[in-house]
């Protein structure tokens, strides 16, 4: 088939090239004639393991095209992806604006039958909103479907997910359309057997916000219970594993930390309270888990004021600085909170990260940013670990210690045995284990 996808972000990009790699004709449409210029060059505007890879192949064998133009790219498929950004609002409401645009310049350059695929995360009814903006500005009584097909990619992982996903949601109003994304997803089906699941649009726009919030909601539960580990001297881990066995329950999202971070958690959370509150529900259980995120970090804080007593001029090395480890993207990342929060106690700072700390360095110069993890720790007062990289995981214990000036770490990710550091000599402090 011959697929167009609008927006070459984290969802665009990927599921541009995944479509391209089974084999399908793409072409990726951005606005941002700088990103379709570095795209053409085959540099990546994001990291994502794999992706450049794929990218390259598929451009090579001739699948896989980037434009800067609408109109062609209307013109090219009769199906539309839409994964432009849909950022939030002051309120937390999601911002449609790049949505509405891309509906209505399809609509005006549009000359036979399209469907329009909702790829972004949006809120529930949005596909009621696109139908009447492309009808307004269609030059001609044309038919058209609107469709929507949330994603489900963890980044990191993302093109795993795409290619093997867990299932493929669509939302349909229409044989035509059912038909159209059957024929797009047959070969991803084929190789993964995974399910499609046909339901009505608005329950597939929900589906996407209610499956993000409840990750969130496992997160923050378990960092919950890992206050009341410190306080009775149990262990989050032992705990989580406990709870983890149970097949209702499953082991996914049960690690204590620093809290939800990255590009789609916060937001998600955040769009579905507004979402709620809109429609006449006050979803107070989502409010917890808001509030519960907010002050894992404060906690998490408090142990290193306690540890260092004047933060004021005090060297800290700050491990990691994406939300996760395999991705560059520290969109509210726990180590922004930190960096804003050391920073205004007149902390020095050093960070270390091996894929996002080129990005994060763009937007705060201020800092001294390492390539080698044992030169960022030298002469350290303080380590903070914000993410579990394998590199951090692999540090040699004693040569740590050697070169900081004071042997005190606060592990936000719990990536070491707190029995190891203690007995290297270490002030250790993790997240729901004593």
């Amino acid at each position: 088939m011959k697929i167009t996808v609008v927006g070459t972000g984290y969802v665009g990009l990927v599921t541009g090239a995944c479509f391209s790699e089974v084999g399908h004709e793409v072409l990726c449409v951005d606005n941002n004639e700088q990103k379709v210029a570095m795209l053409n060059r085959l540099e990546m505007p994001i990291y994502e393991d794999g992706l450049e890879a794929m990218v390259r192949k598929n451009v090579e064998e001739g699948r896989l095209r980037f434009t800067s133009c609408i109109k062609e790219g209307t013109e090219f498929s009769e199906v539309i992806f839409v994964a432009v950004g849909t950022p939030p609002g002051r309120s937390g409401e999601a911002n449609l604006s790049y949505v509405e645009q891309v509906g209505r310049e399809v609509a005006e350059h549009m000359t036979s039958y399209h469907l329009l695929v909702e790829k972004s995360t949006v809120p529930v009814n949005t596909s009621e909103q696109l139908k009447r903006t492309m009808t307004k500005y269609l030059r001609a009584d044309i038919d058209f479907d609107v469709a929507s097909n949330p994603e489900f990619l963890r980044e990191g992982r993302a093109i795993p997910d795409a290619l093997n996903p867990s299932r493929v949601v669509v939302g349909v109003e229409s044989k035509r359309a059912l038909l159209l994304l059957q024929e797009v997803y047959k070969p991803i089906m084929e190789r993964s057997g995974c399910r499609l699941l046909e339901m009505d649009i608005a329950s597939a726009e929900l589906t996407k916000h209610a499956s993000n919030s409840f990750l969130a909601m496992k997160i923050s539960y378990i960092n919950a219970v890992s206050r009341i580990c410190e306080l009775t001297g149990a262990n989050v881990e032992k705990v989580a594993e406990g709870m983890g066995l149970d097949p209702r329950i499953g082991p996914e999202f049960l690690r204590a930390g620093v809290g939800y971070g990255g590009s789609c958690f916060p937001k998600d959370v955040d769009a579905f309270v507004h979402i709620s509150e809109r429609l006449g529900y006050s979803f107070d259980l989502l409010k917890d888990v808001q509030k519960v995120n907010r002050e894992q970090r404060e906690h998490v804080f408090s142990k290193i004021k306690k540890e260092l007593w004047v933060v004021e001029n005090k060297r800290i090395a700050i491990l990691g600085i994406a939300f996760k480890p395999g991705t560059d993207d520290y969109r509210e990342a726990p180590a922004l909170y930190f960096v804003n929060e050391l920073a205004e106690h007149g902390a020095t700072l050093r960070l270390w990260d091996p894929i996002a700390a080129p990005h994060f360095k763009k937007e705060f110069p201020q800092h001294t940013y390492c390539e080698d993890l044992m030169e960022c720790v030298q002469d350290a007062d303080l380590v903070l670990v914000m993410t579990e990289w394998p590199e951090i995981k692999a540090l040699d214990i004693q040569a740590l210690k050697k070169a900081m000036k004071s042997p005190v770490m606060i592990d936000g990710r719990n990536v070491f045995d707190p029995e190891v550091l203690r007995e290297a000599g270490f002030i250790y402090h993790s997240v729901g284990r004593l």
